[in-house]
């Protein structure tokens, strides 16, 4: 999306794009599985099932449409605490996206206490984006390095920081 005008958090909502690049980054797995941080997700990278409880190693597999609706539903509730955390904040379409992603893989609570939001209180577009960078890490293993199993965390780190720079040229 190429439309930089800022909007209310508050008013935004994920997109299409958020919802396409958040199935190619997860990708779709059935059965349970541990994530790169040691944390039991099911389907398109969903950690929790609706009514709160979180997914274990013992649950039984989901459909491809079950996968959607568990993802639907997760990114509801990061949406909700996002736009609570960004009282005021303008965004564009692709920076809500892009901190949306984020709240989904590393959660509201890691959002909250993070210089990006700081940054974003403060009105500082492109340093809460360069702050993107700073999580690189999984289950303390710095995903930079490929040998370490999370290289996916650096290059999905490293999507939203261009994604989030092209947001606010």
């Amino acid at each position: 999306m190429n439309d930089k005008r800022k909007y209310a958090a508050a008013t935004l909502a994920a997109s299409a794009a958020f919802f396409a690049a958040l199935a190619a980054h997860e990708g779709y797995r059935a059965a349970p599985y541990r994530d790169s941080g040691g944390v039991p997700t099911i389907g398109i990278g969903s950690t929790q099932y609706p009514d709160g409880r979180r997914v274990k190693m013992t649950d039984p597999p989901v459909t491809q449409a079950q996968a959607v609706e568990l993802a639907r539903a997760h990114v509801a509730k990061d949406e909700g605490r996002l736009k609570a955390l960004l009282p005021g904040v303008q965004l564009s379409q692709a920076e809500y996206d892009v901190y949306t992603d984020f709240v989904y893989q590393f959660g509201a609570d890691t959002f909250a206490k993070s210089s990006i939001r700081r940054h974003l209180l403060a009105g500082s577009h492109t340093e809460a984006c360069r702050a993107l960078l700073k999580y690189r890490f999984a289950a303390g293993r710095d995903c930079r390095v490929r040998q370490n199993g999370c290289f996916g965390v650096w290059t999905r780190q490293q999507w939203r920081y261009r994604k989030c720079m092209e947001a606010n040229k």
